[in-house]
């Protein structure tokens, strides 16, 4: 064992006595968030954070370490706030969209204690639990009528979370508008592309004109603003309570099956116990496949032979890359398991990048 060697070694054996004791610091954190709570006092105390720094920085003999001491410390801190915060007000779930969008129904079934927190888009809902802004994001990845939902698909690739919770939430478009207003007073619907296209048949028999929004819950919102009786939003049942409008029609959408399936994206994995064998056990990787014939094929065929499942295989095409493709795949079973971790390593020896995504149990929501 060389020096480099030597010194990692050390470094694997600090980190682990660390993962340890950081463990018990949160516990005793935890202690905290819950007296703080009862008492009614802010998680930020600053006179006790700098005599913290002040007092433990002083066990650091280097005076250049001890620098980089207090801005661990710093660092340590703001997790620990974090974390009071969670226990204390309850878990951050961000979103894209604005209060009743069917990913805040998603979120609220998901995490029913939640605190939901919208974002413009999903890249920036995915970042705000990248940074630790929010503890999940809770995203679309498909839709049984659209297909898949490419950015969000993207962001599982090359991003950093994981999936550890996964349901399919059945889509009821109805037809919203003000108090007043009649299904032969509406000349024109407004909503998301993907609802105007699920309802088209609708729209076209009614002879109704449409107006596109970034949103479903937006142009809920934007029909109550308007306050006329000749226009009309497709949206969820939700969103018509929450901005206090009329359903006119309830499920106005063509297909009686629009499924939209939302994924929870965490900063870590959850992974199931090892001798769990639940028949709804899944797990989602993706990769990437040397440019040589058959490279695929022995993928798949690695996954076949160590009785996995595949429920689905989808390829996307890496922006960076022209022509180059990642693949993703959902299946069925406990990857937490000698078997499972067999398997890994031998697609570790065939694809040029592979990454474990996240393991969930299946479940469904219905509105």
């Amino acid at each position: 064992m060389n020096e480099l060697e030597n010194a990692r070694k050390e470094i694997n054996e600090v980190d682990a006595e660390m993962a340890k004791l950081f463990e018990k610091r949160m516990k005793a954190v935890g202690k905290i968030a819950e007296y703080k709570a009862k008492h009614g006092l802010s998680v930020l105390d600053e006179d006790r954070e700098k005599a913290v720094i002040k007092n433990n920085s002083e066990y650091i003999s280097d005076d250049v370490v001890r620098e980089y001491y207090v801005e661990f410390l710093q660092s340590e801190m703001a997790v620990s706030r974090k974390y009071q915060s969670r226990l204390s007000e309850g878990i951050k779930v961000a979103y894209c969209g604005i209060k009743g969008a069917y990913a805040h129904i998603a979120a609220k079934k998901m995490f029913p204690e939640c605190i939901p927190v919208s974002f413009a888009d999903f890249a920036a809902a995915y970042k705000a639990v990248e940074d630790g802004d929010c503890d999940v994001a809770v995203l679309p990845t498909e839709n049984s009528y659209a297909g898949d939902v490419g950015t969000v698909m993207d962001l599982i690739f090359s991003g950093s979370l994981f999936v550890n919770q996964v349901i399919d939430l059945s889509i009821k478009h109805d037809l919203l508008s003000v108090k007043g207003a009649t299904k032969d007073s509406v000349k024109k619907v407004i909503s998301h592309a993907q609802a105007l296209s699920q309802c088209a048949a609708y729209i076209s028999e009614k002879g109704y004109l449409t107006e596109e929004t970034s949103n479903t819950a937006v142009a809920a919102e934007y029909v109550k603003e308007k306050n006329d009786p000749s226009l009309a939003a497709i949206a969820s049942k939700d969103a018509a309570e929450i901005y206090g409008l009329e359903v006119l029609e309830s499920g106005v959408n063509t297909s009686a099956g629009n499924t939209t399936r939302f994924a929870a994206f965490s900063r870590a994995m959850h992974t199931p116990s090892a001798g769990r064998g639940k028949m709804n056990e899944n797990f989602i990787l993706t990769f990437t496949v040397k440019n040589e014939a058959g490279a695929l094929a022995k993928t798949l065929d690695i996954i076949g032979a160590h009785g996995f499942n595949m429920r689905n295989l989808r390829s996307r095409p890496m922006k960076a890359l022209l022509w180059s493709y990642y693949f993703y795949i959902e299946a069925e079973g406990n990857i937490n398991t000698e078997n499972g971790r067999d398997m890994l390593k031998e697609l570790g020896a065939t694809c040029d990048k592979l990454k474990l995504v996240g393991t969930y149990v299946s479940n469904d929501a219905k509105q």
